[in-house]
């Protein structure tokens, strides 16, 4: 089971890396540019959660997670270079896929160290959305869990829905793929149909 969660770690942060160049692509950043926006996409609501947890930060403790990140940006900027085209659709699919893989993983971790439903629900999102955050901000973009379509609250749900299965004692393999599968389905509707939080409108 360990060294299925550290594959599955490992994906979502190849993942998040790749969201990270991508955006890095649109903005125009040289090579160094990308290696730090992958970087922090992909490693930075990690390193958040184990600061927040005190403990060991995981990618210092096991550099293949850097390594994961390297590969990732360099097969992308080799894809891009090939295709000269920019998939802001992809963007959107390869951020949800990460913002899952983070979010269930996050929430383990928590589990496992014994904080309560509650924080760890928090600490998945955490994990989830602060690489993206961060991503954005260094772009001058407006987060995109500050806006648009659902993020971090389908976080929120998936993480509710692993800890209803754990409740209900399915396993953690059931309760993970339960509330990945959740959160990339809701985040994936929300692309497609728009889906939304009431906003606060203006009174220009």
């Amino acid at each position: 089971m360990a060294q299925w969660l550290h594959w599955i770690d490992l994906f979502g942060v190849a993942v998040f890396a790749i969201s990270g160049t991508l955006m890095a692509h649109k903005k125009y950043m040289d090579g160094f540019g990308v290696v730090v926006l992958a970087s922090v996409t992909a490693i930075g609501g990690g390193t958040l959660r184990d600061m927040i947890l005190d403990l060991p930060v995981f990618w210092v403790q096991q550099p293949d997670f850097l390594y994961a990140i390297l590969l990732a940006a360099f097969v992308t900027i080799v894809w891009l270079r090939i295709t000269h085209n920019f998939p802001y659709q992809l963007l959107l699919v390869a951020d949800a896929l990460g913002l899952a893989f983070f979010n269930v993983m996050g929430l383990q971790k928590a589990l496992n160290y014994g904080t309560g439903p509650f924080i760890a629900i928090v600490m998945g999102t955490m994990t989830a959305v602060f690489g993206g955050l961060i991503r954005d901000v260094i772009c001058r973009e407006i987060p995109l869990v500050l806006k648009g379509e659902l993020y971090a609250t389908t976080c929120i749900i998936g993480g509710i829905v692993y800890v209803l299965c754990g409740w209900l004692n399915t396993g953690t393999s059931v309760a993970m793929l339960a509330g990945l599968l959740t959160t990339l389905g809701l985040r994936l509707a929300a692309i497609r149909w728009h889906w939304q939080l009431p906003v606060f409108k203006g009174s220009h």
